[in-house]
């Protein structure tokens, strides 16, 4: 992912109230109207037992008992990731982290394809795409969208070190940190069904983006290459889902979520129910309802060239000059700055939001 810098994309909506007016010719009727509509709507709300007792007839929505997402199972799938060496596609320890993540979804018993396709990178050479797919319940039409991306850096081009920049990192927050909340997750559908089927995509070659360290033409098209492939080429014909999430860096210690750009303009309302659940299940410390410029992620071609309204969860960092951690794109990007309790936060919130979605 990348940030192209701030511009204008809020959109405000404005609306009008509507009033009844009673005059004094139409009073009487209006109240005694009004007082059998009430009589009515009683009689229909309250029926009584054998007992004499009342009770409020209609539905009953059952209390969601919802799975108790374990951080420590996330954190073990970050560093399994990481013990394979960088996952830059066209390696042998990208292959490895393929195989090991499509062996741990189907373990939880989903059923998972493998995209294969080809995009051109920044220098115009064509490479290999490889996304991970997941279906949970397939036979339902109403559905969920999570994502992540899963492969890794392969310069740490921002890196302070500049004999170091030519090197990949290990990317346990950027690409390792989604995709080991959302293997957790996917654990937990393997055990407890949700109300709505649930696809989980981990995209490749988010990360193969422009080097920045190189004497090249910065480009955005040349990054998030995976998320363009799946959502012109949909794994399922027709596929649509009621809204999808995108998890991106968020395993950093104390990081904090924002409200972004793209996100904003697409999805608000799905903005609003996750940052709502992340009050109600006492994570709001990592929530942070400021507004931030928009990112080039791949949420961004989820919402347009899909058209699935789709959010990013992903660090905000004020104080460096990228607004990404200051571990972005570096060697440091390594499992000392990857802290359970941020991993657990955001695990517990989708898992909340997914579980109690009707």
């Amino acid at each position: 992912m990348t940030n192209p810098g701030l511009q204008s994309g809020d959109i405000h909506i404005s609306t009008s109230s509507h009033h009844l007016i009673i005059t004094s010719t139409n009073c009487k009727m209006f109240l005694r109207r009004l007082s059998f509509v009430m009589i009515l709507t009683i009689l229909l709300l309250v029926s009584c037992k054998p007992d004499g007792s009342k009770k409020v007839a209609g539905p009953v929505v059952p209390e969601v008992a919802l799975p108790a997402f374990s951080a420590d199972s996330a954190y073990a799938n970050v560093a399994k990731q990481v013990s394979f060496g960088p996952r830059v596609p066209g390696t042998p320890s990208h292959e490895v982290g393929l195989e090991w993540i499509a062996s741990r979804l189907r373990d939880h018993g989903a059923e998972v394809i493998i995209q294969k396709g080809n995009a051109k990178i920044y220098d115009g050479t064509s490479m290999p795409v490889k996304n991970i797919i997941a279906r949970f319940q397939p036979e339902k039409n109403n559905r969920i969208l999570l994502m992540a991306h899963w492969d890794s850096r392969p310069w740490a081009d921002h890196d302070p070190d500049p004999a170091k920049r030519d090197l990949p990192i290990d990317g346990a927050n950027d690409g390792a940190s989604g995709v080991g909340v959302l293997l957790e997750i996917a654990r937990q559908l393997g055990q407890q069904s949700t109300p709505l089927g649930v696809d989980i995509v981990f995209f490749d070659l988010e990360d193969y983006g422009v080097p920045d360290h190189k004497d090249v033409e910065w480009t955005e098209d040349s990054w998030c290459l995976g998320s363009r492939y799946w959502a012109r080429n949909l794994h399922v014909q027709g596929y649509h889902a009621r809204f999808g999430i995108l998890l991106d860096m968020v395993g950093a210690p104390d990081a904090l979520f924002t409200h972004e750009e793209v996100s904003r303009y697409y999805a608000q309302p799905i903005l609003d129910l996750v940052w709502a659940m992340a009050i109600r299940t006492g994570c709001g410390r990592w929530f942070s309802f400021e507004k931030t410029p928009q990112l080039i992620d791949d949420h961004r071609y989820v919402n347009e060239i899909a058209g699935i309204p789709s959010i990013d969860i992903i660090q905000y960092d004020p104080t460096t000059e990228s607004t990404f951690p200051s571990v972005w794109h570096t060697q440091a990007d390594n499992m000392q700055n990857i802290s359970k309790e941020t991993l657990g936060a955001v695990g517990k919130v989708v898992i909340a939001v997914i579980y109690q979605e009707q």
